[in-house]
């Protein structure tokens, strides 16, 4: 038991830094960005193809990263230059980017049991593979959420963060909000497929299907950490993402334990991500229905 939960944890990390990524365009840019059901897969491709022609690890990581935030820029451009709605957009994007993704890896998938990854140093280091992954994992997580609390705070991240916010008043400022929206989608889709290489590296092997269902899980594990751990502070909101992720993964990982099948996992993610959208309204009602109770003298 102590073993599936140390798993958890560990992938919980490394889809947390996919979830930052949606938290920027669901969030900051307020955009369904589907684009990153075709990122992620961008990034383990990217970066297991490298890895297969002896590159090292951490460039072949850099690499998926960088081939994310092209996908981000072609899903920026169709939504700002050729005015096509992001949600449409992010769909186009994903389409093509299968594609993309089969001439990337020259198979539907791609092993790399036995192969150098960024985890490999940690293991030689004389930790199990998971620990390796929560290092690294963490590690990465923690970084990221420092740089980015930094940049959201510099003139330019405010600046999306603003465009997000009331696009009206952007505007007014003299901002471009198209290049501001680029911005942010780069940004996003280059985080998601840097997940995407880490979770291929940790689970050696890459795959044409497995960001299928991903936007899901990052909503997911958004809300669940809005709802459990978010705060008003930015750092606060970015720390939460993060252990919504482990959360999600924790709980996902006992309800298997428990016997549920794999088969309804999607369904149950569906179900999770819906009554956590629908708590904040859920819990305004509660209020509202116990004022009602206290007017009435019950």
């Amino acid at each position: 038991m102590t073993q599936v939960l140390l798993g958890a944890v560990a992938l919980g990390l490394l889809w947390s830094i996919m979830t930052i990524g949606v938290y920027i365009t669901y969030r900051i840019l307020d955009v369904a960005d589907l684009s990153v059901e075709g990122t992620l897969p961008l990034g383990a491709a990217v970066a297991c193809a490298m890895i297969t022609r002896k590159a090292d690890p951490y460039l072949a990581s850099f690499c998926a990263l960088l081939a994310g935030c092209l996908a981000g820029f072609v899903t920026g451009l169709l939504h700002t230059k050729l005015k096509i709605p992001a949600l449409l957009s992010g769909i186009l994007t994903m389409i093509a980017l299968y594609s993309v993704n089969l001439r990337v890896m020259g198979a539907p998938n791609i092993s790399i049991l036995r192969m150098n990854t960024v985890f490999r140093p940690f293991v030689k280091m004389g930790m199990s593979s998971t620990v390796a992954v929560i290092v690294v994992g963490g590690l990465c997580a923690f970084l990221l959420i420092t740089i980015l609390y930094w940049f959201f705070g510099t003139e330019l991240g405010s600046s999306i963060r603003a465009t997000g916010n009331n696009q009206n008043m952007v505007r007014a400022q003299g901002i471009n909000t198209d290049t501001m929206k680029i911005l942010g989608l780069v940004l996003s889709n280059g985080l998601v497929a840097l997940s995407g290489a880490f979770i291929a590296q940790s689970q050696n092997f890459s795959d044409v299907q497995m960001g299928q269902g991903s936007i899901v899980i990052g909503l997911a594990s958004l809300i669940i950490g809005e709802v459990l751990f978010g705060g008003k502070n930015f750092y606060r909101r970015l720390v939460a993402i993060i252990l919504g992720a482990v959360v999600y993964r924790l709980i996902i990982a006992l309800v298997l334990e428990m016997g549920m099948n794999p088969n309804d996992l999607k369904l149950f993610t569906a179900i999770t991500v819906a009554l956590a959208l629908w708590l904040p309204q859920g819990k305004s009602m509660l209020k509202t229905f116990k004022k009602s109770l206290r007017r009435e003298g019950v």
